[in-house]
């Protein structure tokens, strides 16, 4: 099959996207690995709602409803997902799961494999997500543990762990949140962090902390690393007392380093009071035969547990997507692509959309970002070799 713009991905990034180029009447074709438009959205715990206002949280040109609240539930953002494809006539094509990505030297076209089918196009946009693949680490001893082990992508809510004690490794966004679900299912969460956790709270005086940072993004670096510091200082302070440390650099900082910050929706209270127990790194879990539920950490405690949620992040796995040759060119030492789209003459027509976290919030940016993208496709839209 043979397209003039073709779109890896049915998820908030392929869908800006696609709306975008419909926006300006350009054609395009949507390939989806999945059954669904918005797929891993779907499987995302139950009580997720999205960190941004609604406002600043639409895909391009289609606003929220207005009855939507400030901010949008799972639930809500995946119908607004469908919503949207509608709205712009955007009619995946599903189960096509890309291989690998080729250029034709000869015409410039781009050659993309899916398991099934082979497509050609003009230009090729990458939106397979930043998440695309969970990270699931082995933790020493793992297999002495006797208890349920899962990555948070296969967690939807705490009701199978009432009563039971359950370790969340790794306190990021889903980490905090997580641990926060498992407390008001009625487990007794715990959270193991080997480091200082930069943290912001998702509202900051009443104000949405996203807000502020857009406002913030007209200023210089410095000064809005050193007003992020401040913020934190004001907001958060020292949580060395509760098992936190104090990060060494600001939130903005810290996010430039790869390490989003965390957007606090009423965990830090719960530690704060004891119901959420904060615990250094895993040593190891023990072999003991007779204590295969015991882990022990970093600093001497050693502690039963029922089950243990691996919130240790996803990665982008793009080169099974655009294969080994490609990635060597496009990917940072990180695995995320360089640039939004690359001048090298044998690279033209590519493009990569949503593989960026920005504090101003990653629908936010998906705008901004599939407008570029979108501008310099109308502004070169032929085929050259």
């Amino acid at each position: 099959m043979t397209t003039n713009t073709l779109i890896i991905g049915a998820g908030p990034a392929g869908l800006a996207m696609a709306g975008q180029l419909a926006h300006r009447k350009l054609p395009f074709t949507v390939l989806e690995a999945s059954d669904y438009i918005g797929f891993s959205w779907r499987n995302h715990y139950d009580r997720l709602h999205l960190h941004t206002v609604k406002e600043h949280s639409a895909l391009p040109h289609l606003p929220y409803p207005a009855n939507h609240p400030t901010y949008v539930s799972r639930l809500q953002f995946i119908e607004y997902l469908e919503q949207y494809a509608a709205h712009f006539g955007i009619k995946p094509i599903f189960n096509q799961k890309v291989t690998h990505i080729t250029r034709n030297p000869v015409d410039g076209t781009w050659q993309v494999q899916t398991e099934t089918d082979t497509f050609t196009a003009s230009r090729v946009v990458v939106a397979t997500g930043y998440n695309r693949a969970a990270h699931v680490p082995e933790l020493p001893g793992q297999r002495n543990f006797r208890g349920i082990i899962w990555h948070s992508h296969e967690y939807r809510n705490g009701a199978p762990f009432r009563n039971e004690n359950v370790l969340v490794v790794g306190m990021g966004n889903t980490g905090a949140e997580l641990a926060l679900d498992l407390l008001e299912n009625g487990a007794k969460p715990f959270i193991s962090v080997r480091g200082p956790v930069n943290i912001i709270h998702r509202d900051l005086f009443g104000y949405p902390a996203q807000k502020m940072a857009i406002m913030m993004k007209k200023f210089p670096g410095w000064f809005t690393d050193f007003m992020a510091r401040l913020m934190r200082e004001i907001s958060i302070g020292d949580l060395s007392a509760y098992g936190l440390g104090k990060p060494a650099h600001s939130p903005t900082q810290d996010l430039r380093r790869g390490k989003p910050p965390v957007i606090d929706v009423g965990t830090l209270d719960q530690i704060k009071a004891g119901t959420i127990t904060v615990l250094p790194g895993i040593e190891r879990i023990s072999r003991d035969s007779r204590l295969t539920k015991t882990v022990t950490f970093t600093d001497g405690r050693e502690l039963p547990f029922d089950a243990i949620i691996l919130a240790t992040g996803y990665l982008p796995a793009l080169t099974t997507v655009i294969g080994t040759e490609l990635a060597d060119n496009v990917l940072n030492e990180r695995g995320y692509p360089k640039n939004l789209w690359f001048d090298d003459r044998s690279l033209r027509g590519l493009y990569f959309l949503g593989f960026s976290t920005p504090i101003t919030g990653v629908i936010y940016h998906l705008n901004i970002d599939s407008e570029k993208i979108a501008k310099h496709i109308f502004e070169n839209n032929f085929i050259t070799a």
